[in-house]
């Protein structure tokens, strides 16, 4: 069955470019961003992950782990991985799982047949530390990941996680935030001393708490 949101994602191990990975150990107490790609030498994919090698310093501000998949080899991957460093002016050095049996794309429902046939579509996972799964997002095979976007949404889920807010349509990192509709106004204003504009009843916002 496929996943929603808030299940515990499933365990594995697998091997990889960088040695065999047992997910749960790797991920520690750490989110994760999991992110899978139909096979090595594709070219969106080539971008994506160079982007997400450059993004590092962000990932570790935010205490992200990255891994990717693909179906092909750990060798393969290696050779990969050499293009992307070159075309993309990067370091890749996040594992890439090598999931030629398809264990872990099994796991996480990544073969859609109408999509691309015996290959794995190209999703993202956004796990919290507890293991649950936070987001999922699956992207056509034409269209690049926006990664600015799985910034902003770590962004959030980290803000809303600790505090009783939650954000609003385009919301950025330092931007107003939404007073979750259980708590009154009057609690509200009491709660975020910053202060309370009450649009509506059920419409309240406020400064974003942890800035």
């Amino acid at each position: 069955m496929a996943l929603l949101l808030g299940d515990t994602v499933p365990d594995f191990t697998q091997d990889s470019q960088l040695g065999p990975i047992s997910f749960y150990d790797w991920a520690g107490d750490s989110w994760v961003v999991l992110f899978s790609h139909p096979a090595d030498y594709t070219p969106v994919c080539t971008t994506e992950l160079g982007e997400v090698s450059r993004l590092r310093p962000e990932w570790e501000k935010r205490n992200v782990k990255t891994i990717a998949l693909s179906v092909d080899t750990a060798e393969s991957h290696k050779g990969w991985i050499n293009d992307i460093n070159e075309t993309q002016h990067t370091n890749v050095d996040y594992p890439i799982l090598a999931d030629a049996d398809k264990k872990v794309s099994d796991l996480y429902t990544l073969i859609h047949p109408n999509a691309l046939n015996n290959l794995t579509v190209r999703s993202v996972f956004i796990i919290d530390p507890n293991k649950k799964l936070r987001l999922q997002i699956t992207y056509p095979a034409s269209t690049g990941r926006n990664f600015d976007e799985i910034l902003r949404v770590i962004d959030s889920l980290q803000l809303t996680e600790y505090h009783q807010v939650a954000t609003p349509v385009n919301w950025k990192d330092g931007d107003d935030v939404v007073v979750v509709p259980s708590i009154s106004t009057e609690d509200a204003r009491a709660k975020f001393p910053k202060g309370v504009t009450e649009i509506k009843p059920y419409l309240r916002t406020t400064p974003q708490p942890n800035k």
